[in-house]
């Protein structure tokens, strides 16, 4: 799971300012605040092994806090210049390190990490907020800790739900109740006169809410009585300006906040220039450019390297040595691989590079050069041979032979190594220093392609380091008994892949064109019956004005509030549905929007002009369960539990008239890899004797008759079925099915009384991960769990959950992937004209001629069927159509 790290940088900097002593570089630069940042932020990195990291900071003095009253932190003194000097010193010192920041005009960074922690709360990532400021508790969930400074900040107390409630007795939301009372002299809120921690925790404790404690005054006594009431205004005030705003309009995505480890080449100089030669030896950074990894020999940047610029002239001597290429690697510009631009393609043998520049290669000079890359027979080995097939064909020049791909491999080796870029894998073997892309060709709007002869001395380097990659990943491969995996089932994906993404899939644009015009429809009447409803019109877009109409003018019950107003997201919608109907239109009215936005007007912009189709692009490198990604665009996503989500497979049709879009889906693959790897012999009953899994697990856990099992109790037994593959924890099964999480708890608890080949299995895996450091899938694609055997609860449970459901899902990703290649090979002997187009999820779609209908409805489920043997039968099921929809 990924795990973020969220820092309030303006309250560590402050912090770290007071606590430190001082400190200056030579050049006068004032930096003990920073240097006691930087340390607390290294121990975090190395402790806590964040996937996404961001620090925020505040923008400025006046927030829209300031709005409703001008005193807030009008207490405080101004900050000394030589903490000032230091903010921008940090700002520098992030991006060196490769980590993201952000600031927002009129928000403080609590509000910007409030609403960066539940947005990733919300898509399912671990979050840690690291500060100093006792308001941000109020964020804390079962997936969103916070670690509050201590000492200055050479300590971190961290704090989930469980240590709120022993410390304060509270709940993280009554923390800002907590603040209501008693206030915060450091931000210049009032709260009420008299009343300190120790009494407001007291109120809490009986009342539970600044409203409750004000309304229910007349049960109090004395001068706290008088207090509360003549200051109730102050209490609803200092309650208001301490709730953080979870709702702040933040222009950064998670993966602007992906880390990927620290670069000594972009880290180092800044280090050095603040002279913090203690971290720069704790770190085992050298003089910069020039030291190995292993402290061996000199660097790739002072070692000379041997390129020859291929032309006319230079031809001649690379086709005499084309036998003896080692390695190739394309270089091109651009995310997506179907609009790259080519840089350079250099060719290696174990004494010389030979750079071909692509106007070269696209000349009838370069013929043997476009032989050799096209001639199967020639095995190739590269990086990212994937996306080098993909830039070569828009190129016009065809690609065959991929046997050995750097990148592929490496991901294999360790699915979660977040940086399989050359330049660290090199790092990884201990090979000499390679400049990352970034200080070559300079980042975002500084990219510039170099002169030829600085390009192909960079990929002469990047070449040299595969050279050695290489002999490394094909031991590490046979030691760890990946041979089969790597050379006969991901190596041809790779290539089957490249040939489904050259294909595409055709998009009727009229269809698409008129399925907006429907859904823009349907929005129109949404809104005018909102409006209906709510008796005034206003912006549905605008969280305030909705929050308004529901809450205000038709008063339904407040679920949650924010800094600037009343929450309406849709979890708070989800609550309200039964109370008026508006809100079951307005949840509608967000989905056909989104559909309308990401789908519809998604989609058109990305149907390529020349082929009238969309060319999504697979990673193969991304899921550390194994399982496939799509990119440009992302066909995966689409949202079919919805009708309207399903209609926009409508639009995807043959490419040849009178042919029909056939798509075959495993059904239940993963609980029938359960059964096997389980050995459970009721689930493996049930899929022998071809039961509909959920009701036998509905029979089983309930104790009841096949006859006697309702439509709720199926759907609470599929709940679990799928939970327990994923590795749901009661609370996970209490939201899906709105229950207590007790009552998930003894569901579960009954589940595996039931199936008790289940709980054998999942104890057995967990103790197997805790001896090995690693799971494997029925085909030894491996995860290693570092954090199996870890101290630290939350992450020794996250390891074991992943221990548990990564050899099901991973093998379910192994077994979809044997059936694309065993269907590649089947069409190619057969002379088949069908066509494989995608993969989706558990789902093969393909376009098929009327003429060959029939063998493909009895070839491919048999196909698909045979991929891996198991002890419980694999099913898959068939359907055809005129386009993807009818097709399912």
């Amino acid at each position: 799971m990924d795990k973020l790290i969220l820092i309030d940088g303006n309250s560590i900097i402050y912090r770290a300012f007071f606590a430190m002593p001082p400190l200056n570089n030579s050049g006068g630069l004032h930096t003990n605040a920073v240097y006691g940042f930087t340390n607390m932020l290294l121990r975090l990195l190395q402790e806590e092994k964040p996937t996404h990291v961001m620090v925020a900071f505040d923008a400025g003095k006046v927030t829209f806090r300031h709005e409703g009253y001008e005193d807030y932190k009008g207490g405080r003194e101004k900050t000394p210049p030589e903490l000032s000097e230091q903010f921008p010193l940090t700002r520098e010192l992030l991006e060196s390190f490769g980590i993201c920041w952000f600031e927002l005009p009129g928000f403080e960074a609590d509000d910007i990490i409030g609403t960066i922690s539940r947005q990733a709360e919300e898509a399912g990532k671990e979050v840690l907020v690291v500060t100093g400021d006792k308001d941000m508790l109020q964020v804390v969930s079962d997936k969103v800790k916070v670690a509050l400074t201590r000492k200055g900040i050479s300590e971190v107390e961290p704090y989930g739900p469980q240590e709120i409630k022993e410390k304060y007795g509270l709940a993280p939301e009554q923390i800002i109740d907590l603040k209501g009372l008693m206030g915060d002299p450091s931000d210049n809120i009032p709260g009420v006169p008299g009343i300190g921690e120790k009494t407001a925790l007291k109120l809490l404790h009986q009342f539970g809410s600044v409203e409750e404690v004000l309304a229910r005054t007349d049960e109090l006594k004395g001068k706290m009585k008088e207090n509360l009431v003549n200051h109730a205004e102050d209490a609803r005030l200092s309650k208001q300006l301490a709730t953080i705003h979870r709702e702040v309009p933040i222009d950064r995505s998670f993966e602007d906040m992906i880390f990927q480890g620290l670069k000594e080449e972009t880290a180092a100089p800044m280090l050095r220039k603040l002279e913090f030669k203690s971290l720069i030896e704790r770190l085992s950074f050298g003089d910069g450019p020039g030291r190995t990894e292993a402290g061996e020999g000199t660097s790739q940047e002072q070692a000379e390297i041997d390129v020859t610029m291929v032309d006319e002239a230079a031809l001649d001597e690379l086709v005499q040595q084309i036998p003896r290429i080692e390695v190739m690697y394309v270089e091109s510009h651009g995310d997506n691989p179907h609009q790259a631009e080519g840089m350079g393609l250099i060719l290696s043998t174990t004494e010389r590079h030979y750079f071909v520049s692509f106007p070269f290669l696209l000349s009838e000079a370069a013929k043997p050069i476009k032989d050799w890359l096209s001639d199967w027979k020639i095995p190739k080995c590269g990086y990212d041979l994937h996306r080098a097939d993909l830039v070569l064909h828009w190129l016009g020049i065809p690609f065959a032979g991929a046997e050995h791909d750097i990148q592929l491999a490496a991901y294999l080796l360790d699915p979660t190594d977040s940086n399989l870029t050359i330049s660290g894998l090199a790092a990884k073997y201990g090979l000499p220093y390679l400049s990352s892309d970034d200080e070559v060709y300079g980042k975002g709007a500084k990219f510039k392609v170099p002169e030829p002869e600085i390009l192909s001395r960079h990929l002469a380097r990047k070449a040299e380091a595969m050279l050695r990659i290489i002999p490394h990943q094909k031991e590490e491969l046979e030691s760890n008994e990946m041979n089969q995996l790597f050379y006969e089932l991901e190596m041809p994906l790779s290539r089957i892949l490249a040939d489904m993404e050259k294909q595409g899939i055709a998009v009727n644009r009229e269809a698409l064109a008129d399925l907006g015009k429907e859904f823009e429809a349907q929005i129109q009447k949404l809104e005018s019956r909102i409006y209906e409803l709510a008796g005034v019109e206003f912006n549905l877009n605008s969280p305030k004005q909705l929050g308004e109409v529901l809450f205000d003018k038709l008063e339904l019950p407040v679920v949650k509030k924010t800094k600037t107003g009343y929450s309406t997201d849709a979890e708070v919608l989800d609550k309200l549905a039964p109370y008026h109907e508006i809100v079951q239109f307005i949840l509608e009215y967000r989905q056909l929007a989104k559909l309308q936005s990401t789908y519809v007007e998604g989609l058109l912009k990305e149907i390529r002009p020349d082929t009238g189709k969309v060319h999504t692009f697979y990673r193969q490198t991304v899921a550390a369960t194994g399982r496939l990604s799509s990119q440009y665009p992302n066909l995966q996503n689409i949202p079919i539990r919805l009708e309207e989500g399903r209609k926009i497979r409508k639009v995807f049709v043959p490419s040849e008239a009178g042919w029909s879009i056939f798509a075959a889906d495993y059904s239940q693959i993963e609980l029938r890899v359960l059964a096997h790897i389980s050995e459970d012999k009721g689930l493996q009953e049930a899929f022998l004797h071809d039961m509909d899994i959920h009701t036998k697990t509905a029979m089983d856990v309930f104790g009841v008759s096949h006859e006697q099992v309702d439509a709720d109790m199926r759907r609470s037994a599929k709940a679990v079925n799928f939970g327990i593959v994923y590795g749901i924890s009661d609370y996970g099964l209490s939201q899906n099915l709105h229950i207590t999480r007790k009552e998930a708890a003894q569901f579960i608890e009954q589940y595996f009384q039931a199936f008790q080949g289940v709980r054998r299995y999942m104890d057995d895996i967990v103790k197997e991960a805790k001896q090995n450091g690693y799971v494997t899938t029925l085909l030894e694609r491996r995860r290693y769990l570092p954090e199996i055997n870890a101290s630290n609860f939350n992450l020794r449970s996250f390891a074991e959950r992943t221990a548990m459901n990564t050899p099901i899902q991973g093998t379910a990703a192994d077994i979809i992937k044997l059936a694309m290649v065993l269907m590649d090979e089947a069409l190619r002997e057969r002379g088949l004209k069908s066509r494989m187009l995608l993969q989706v999820h558990d789902e093969l779609v393909f376009e098929v001629p009327p003429e060959e209908l029939e063998t493909m409805g009895k070839l491919v489920p048999e196909t698909m069927e045979k991929a891996l043997a198991l002890s419980v039968p694999l099913k898959a099921e068939v359907s055809s159509g005129a386009n993807w929809y009818e097709a399912k």
